[in-house]
C-alpha cells in the first residue's frame, strides 16, 4: 500500500472516529442542547412579544434618522469592543467588584425593559389608574422589582437564577437595538460581529478569556443549561470554559473518545442570542406591513404586528436555530467555538429566504447613509 493510499485511510478512519465521537456528545448532550434552544427561542419570542410596546421613534437609540446611518454601526461595535477590553484589563487588576457594579449597572437597564410591560398587564388586571398616584406607583414597583431581581442574582447566583434574569435582559437589548437599525444595517453589524468574534475566540483567544470571567463572577451575561437538575453553579468549581479546551490525541483516537471528560453544563453568552434577535426585532419593525395584523395585543398607539413582517422574523428566529444546531456539532466536541459566525449565518440566511417568499426580494432592501 503506497503512502497515498495510507493517508486517505487514515483521514477516513479519522472521520469515521471523529463522526463517533460528536453523535455520541450529542447524545449525551441532548438535554442541556434542548434546553439552550428553548431559551435562545424564548428570548427573542419575548422580544417580539413586548416590541410594540418600545417601537416608537424615542426609544430608538439614534433617533429615526439614526435607523439607516451606517457610522452607528460601527459606533456599536467599537462599544463592545471597548466593553471587551475594560472587562478583561479589570479582571487582571483583580477589581471583580468593578466589574459587578458595571456590568449590574448597565444590564440592569435592560431588565427594567423587559420586566415593564409585565408590569403594564399586571397593573391593568389589578385595574389600576394610569393618574398621577398610579404612574408613580408603577415606576417605583418597576424600580424595585428590578432591583429586587439584580439583588437575588448577587447573593445567590444560581444557574436558574442567572437565566432568568439573562433571558429578560435579552429580550431587553434584542428590543433596544432591534428598534434602532433597519435590517440592512442590522445584518451589516452581523457581519462584522462574526467577524470579530471568530477572530477573538480562534485567534486571539481573548474572548475565552472574557467567558471564563463572566462564568467566575456569575453574571447574566450568558446562559448556562445543566446536563442534570443537581447541577450547581455556585459549587462548580470546574465550570471554566478553558478547562474544556482538549486536544484530540491522533495516536489513539478510540481512547480520547473513551477518556474524554463529560461536560456538567452548556454555556452560551448573551450575545450568541441576541445577534439573531435583532435581526428578527428589525425585520418585524422595518419591513413592509404586508398582509393582515396577527398581533394587536397592546392595543392604544401602539404599532400593531402583520403577517408579512412576522413571517420574515420567524423565517430568521428558524435559520438561527439551524445554525444553533450545526453549532452544537462542534460544541459536542468539548471545545470552545465561536458561536456568531454559524449563528449570524443561519439567521441572515433565513431572513433572505423568508423574505423572498413572503414579502420579495425587493421589499428586503433599505436605503442607507455612510454619514
Amino acid at each position: 500500500m503506497g503512502q497515498r493510499e495510507m493517508c486517505i485511510e487514515c483521514r477516513v478512519y479519522m472521520t469515521g472516529v471523529e463522526s463517533l465521537e460528536i453523535w455520541g456528545a450529542i447524545k449525551d448532550q441532548w438535554k442541556s442542547m434542548t434546553g439552550m434552544a428553548a431559551m435562545f427561542t424564548f428570548s427573542i419570542l419575548y422580544a417580539v412579544f413586548i416590541l410594540p410596546v418600545y417601537n416608537y421613534d424615542v426609544y430608538r437609540g439614534f433617533g429615526e434618522s439614526g435607523t439607516t446611518r451606517t457610522e452607528f454601526i460601527f459606533l456599536e461595535l467599537g462599544i463592545i469592543l471597548l466593553f471587551t477590553v475594560l472587562i478583561i484589563w479589570l479582571a487582571r487588576k483583580g477589581l471583580q467588584v468593578l466589574i459587578k457594579g458595571f456590568i449590574f449597572t448597565a444590564l440592569g437597564y435592560s431588565l427594567l425593559i423587559a420586566l415593564t410591560p409585565i408590569l403594564f398587564i399586571i397593573f391593568d388586571l389589578l385595574r389600576i389608574e394610569s393618574n398621577d398616584f398610579g404612574i408613580l406607583l408603577f415606576n417605583v414597583v418597576s424600580l424595585v422589582s428590578t432591583v429586587f431581581l439584580m439583588g437575588i442574582l448577587y447573593k445567590f447566583p444560581e444557574w436558574y437564577v442567572v437565566n432568568t434574569v439573562g433571558v429578560l435582559v435579552g429580550s431587553g437589548v434584542i428590543v433596544m437595538i432591534g428598534i434602532a437599525f433597519v435590517p440592512v444595517l442590522i445584518i451589516i453589524f452581523m457581519i462584522l460581529a462574526a467577524i470579530y468574534d471568530h477572530w477573538a475566540v480562534n485567534k486571539s483567544k481573548h474572548m475565552l478569556e472574557l467567558a471564563d470571567t463572566m462564568i467566575d463572577l456569575k453574571l447574566p451575561v450568558l446562559l448556562v443549561s445543566p446536563k442534570e437538575s443537581g447541577y450547581s453553579l455556585i459549587d462548580n468549581a470546574d465550570s471554566k470554559i478553558k478547562k474544556q479546551v482538549e486536544e484530540f490525541s491522533h495516536k489513539n483516537p478510540v481512547e480520547s473518545v473513551k477518556n474524554k471528560p463529560k461536560r456538567d453544563a452548556l454555556f452560551m453568552g448573551l450575545g450568541d442570542v441576541i445577534f439573531p434577535g435583532i435581526l428578527v426585532i428589525s425585520s418585524i419593525t422595518f419591513l413592509p406591513e404586508i398582509g393582515p395584523v396577527v398581533l394587536d395585543f397592546w392595543g392604544g398607539d401602539t404599532t400593531p404586528i402583520y403577517l408579512g413582517p412576522l413571517l420574515v422574523g420567524i423565517g430568521t428566529l428558524i435559520g438561527g436555530l439551524v445554525g444553533y444546531a450545526a453549532l452544537m456539532t462542534q460544541v459536542a466536541r468539548g471545545k470552545p467555538q465561536a458561536g456568531l459566525p454559524l449563528l449570524n449565518g443561519g439567521s441572515i440566511l433565513g431572513y433572505l429566504i423568508s423574505g423572498i417568499f413572503a414579502l420579495g426580494i425587493d421589499k428586503l432592501w433599505q436605503d442607507i447613509t455612510l454619514f
